[in-house]
């Protein structure tokens, strides 16, 4: 062209020298549909608010998985260190008690056939691990 400027409304490209409205990503004129930007902000809380929530409920899966391990490890601690003089069977349930002096001794008798202070029952699992029985009275 002859280097005029073209009007506002007119969308020429100088430097291929074409009319070019139809190529760009965006409206070129006055009867187009007005182009808004999409509110993101409330997709952004609920995500956050969502990973907020999972992170949460996460932590305190692993936490409460962390405090059975440590009283498992525990329990298995003071089982170990306890006085016993015969070899437990797996499957078994023995019970922990603890004498006057503090030292702690394992046994298979039930509290309820003896007056010893008890510390809970115990089962030995096949993986040699010491679980605490939900009963501290087996028959």
């Amino acid at each position: 062209m002859d280097g005029k400027k073209k009007p506002d409304n007119v969308v020429y490209n100088i430097e291929t020298q074409k009319y070019d409205a139809s190529l760009k990503p965006y409206a070129t004129n006055l009867g187009a549909p007005v182009i808004t930007s999409t509110d993101t902000i409330a997709w952004k809380n609920r995500s956050i608010n969502k990973l907020n929530h999972k992170v949460q409920t996460r932590f305190k899966e692993i936490k409460e998985q962390y405090e059975q391990l440590m009283q498992e490890f525990e329990d298995n601690r003071l089982i170990h260190d306890a006085k016993f003089s015969f070899e437990p069977i797996i499957g078994q349930h023995y019970h922990l008690y603890v004498r006057e002096n503090g030292e702690n001794f394992l046994s298979i008798i039930a509290p309820n056939e003896c007056s010893f202070n008890s510390l809970g029952s115990f089962y030995l699992n096949v993986d040699q691990i010491w679980k605490k029985s939900s009963l501290d009275v087996i028959p």
